[in-house]
């Protein structure tokens, strides 16, 4: 449920099919796979899910996205052969901490995100050398880490480039003393 909440691939469907499968084919290893080799039925569950699980993980020029949802894959399966296998209790206590993981983990991500946040600015200034001094310290008093800065000259003013890292509240510290400061003709992110 949670992954369907957040609109990922595997949704609840096919997270419970999951489960569902597992379950079944740990309840037909013991009688399918013989008393010579009974978790032979078994082992192969967790062959069949990995090659689930990969087909969920995509990546994107230098980021990777899937990889929450795979485990979330992997997980269902243990559920589903816990409950084949009889153990209940622990297969609940999985569901309910897999559950914790996804949702707490998630509100923890988030604001982990918030403090992280990257903008690229775009700043005009009359042509005074001084005042890139001045706007990188604004960076500095408002928390702001600069990731990479760069500078050129248009027309008898400087533009200035600047990528910076921080909270949210950095960002918005830095845009409010932008729109204040007299020096600055323009600028955007």
């Amino acid at each position: 449920a949670e992954r369907e909440f957040h609109d990922r691939p595997t949704g609840l469907r096919t997270t419970v099919l999951i489960c569902l499968g597992s379950c079944l084919f740990t309840l037909y290893s013991p009688v399918l796979g013989g008393a010579s080799d009974p978790v032979r039925i078994t082992a192969a569950i967790v062959s069949g899910v990995g090659f689930l699980g990969a087909g969920v993980i995509l990546r994107e020029g230098g980021r990777i996205s899937g990889l929450t949802t795979a485990a979330t894959v992997w997980i269902a399966a243990a559920v589903g052969m816990g409950v084949g296998g009889g153990f209940y209790v622990l297969s609940v206590a999985g569901t309910l901490l897999s559950l914790a993981v996804l949702a707490g983990l998630f509100l923890v991500e988030t604001r982990i995100d918030l403090s992280r946040e990257v903008r690229e600015y775009v700043v005009t200034v009359p042509s005074r050398p001084e005042t890139i001094g001045e706007l990188q310290a604004l960076f500095d008093e408002c928390g702001l880490r600069v990731q990479s800065h760069g500078e050129s000259k248009e027309a008898g003013r400087i533009v200035c480039h600047w990528r910076a890292r921080g909270s949210l509240m950095g960002h918005d510290l830095l845009v409010r003393r932008l729109f204040e400061n007299p020096d600055v003709e323009a600028f955007r992110y």
